[in-house]
């Protein structure tokens, strides 16, 4: 059995495919910076460790990450946020014997730079929000007056780099044009780096989920987000097993064959009450509800682990529709922001209190909370608990 380290085990993916690998008898180490984590409290994890801050101290990171690679013999590296991958392949001389499962980094950039995948997505015939691209902040160009109301502000990386330090950097949703000029006047991301306004799509979102081996696809999955936080859109807190749309496969394959991809990914789209669907982005990482597609049939790290470990991975024919993952805590929170919100109705609130309570228990499966390995959701209420305390408004 090859040695997995798992990074970022303070991601639900982590959890995940600890818990996956874990339960084939592989053994699965986790790591995070902090003293606990997650996926570090299962029982799958054979040992924790803890690393420096790849946002504060990346160079610092890699050279503990690269020891502690050594020192127990890993061969199979999985990052877990884009950050991580993204330091693991610009330093990837660093892990000499050790796989990690990824397509070389020009690939990826392809992809996670959002205004590269737009023009890319336009070139190749798949739908996207109309966009307006801002290559140079120092010279953008005259579109004031077509701007569209709301909008959406996207910078093209999720990541970027300041004075030897990393920064996460958000996509805003400004209400009205002032704000939208406020924001691209005052935040550096807007002023120093490529960004793109889109048109605000009404509309739910749907994921295609795939796995490629060297340009061939593998398999695809699909899920629908019934509930999230924040209610309006955000991480999905109740999720379910759908099968996969053949309109939105095909745009997924065109954009993944074109990058000659390899590993796994996830293909977001917003899907209009029209039924018309659009490219939101796509991530090279393993997804928030990775455990809902394992449920489900589909067990993503197994066959990424085999694929790693340079076997060819056990054929998917299918999976099961309908299946739900609820990640729970999540779920209060967006229960506690729709009865917070005054715009919504009594009964928006009612109803959205009788759906909390009523989480059909024959096909709902909780995300963190499972009885043979409680450790994780022990360490999960531990933390929600200590924010609520110190933040109780950030909920």
């Amino acid at each position: 059995m090859k040695r997995v380290l798992v990074l970022d085990a303070s991601q639900r993916s982590a959890l995940a495919v600890t818990r996956s690998l874990g339960k084939r008898g592989i053994p699965v180490f986790t790591a995070e910076e902090g003293s606990n984590a997650l996926a570090g409290c299962s029982r799958h994890s054979k040992q924790f460790f803890s690393y420096p801050s790849p946002r504060l101290y990346p160079e610092r990171f890699i050279e503990v990450l690269a020891g502690l690679v050594k020192a127990q013999r890993i061969d199979i590296l999985l990052p877990m946020t884009e950050l991580t991958t993204t330091l693991l392949l610009a330093q990837q001389d660093a892990f000499p014997r050790t796989t990690i499962p990824f397509p070389e980094m020009s690939r990826i950039e392809g992809l996670v730079n959002k205004c590269t995948l737009m023009h890319t997505a336009e070139l190749l015939g798949v739908p996207v929000p109309r966009t307006w691209y801002v290559d140079d902040p120092a010279n953008p160009p005259d579109f004031q007056n077509v701007l569209p109301s709301p909008a959406v502000l996207k910078p093209a990386r999720s990541w970027l780099q300041l004075h030897d330090q990393w920064h996460r950097v958000a996509v805003k949703f400004p209400a009205n044009p002032m704000i939208l000029n406020n924001l691209i006047n005052s935040d550096p991301t807007f002023q120093l780096h490529p960004y793109m306004i889109q048109e605000c799509v009404a509309g739910h979102g749907q994921g295609v989920f795939a796995l490629y081996d060297r340009g061939k696809a593998l398999v695809f999955f699909a899920h629908r987000r019934l509930r999230e936080k924040p209610p309006a859109g955000g991480v999905s807190v109740l999720s379910e097993s759908i099968a996969v749309n053949p309109v939105l496969e095909r745009h997924a394959r065109a954009l993944l064959d074109n990058a000659g991809w390899h590993g796994i990914a996830m293909v977001e789209f917003k899907v209009a009450p029209d039924g018309a669907p659009y490219l939101m982005e796509i991530n090279t990482r393993f997804w928030g509800s990775l455990q809902l597609a394992i449920d489900a049939g589909v067990d993503f790290p197994w066959l990424l682990y085999q694929l790693a470990s340079g076997t060819t991975p056990e054929t998917v024919t299918g999976y099961k529709p309908g299946i739900r993952l609820r990640w729970l805590l999540g779920d209060i929170d967006s229960l506690y922001l729709t009865l917070r919100d005054r715009r919504n109705s009594f009964m928006v609130k009612l109803a959205s209190v009788l759906r909390f309570l009523t989480p059909a228990p024959l096909r709902t499966r909780h995300e963190t909370n499972r009885w043979n390995d409680m450790g994780p959701f022990w360490c999960e209420l531990k933390q929600y608990l200590r924010d609520l305390i110190n933040e109780p408004e950030s909920r």
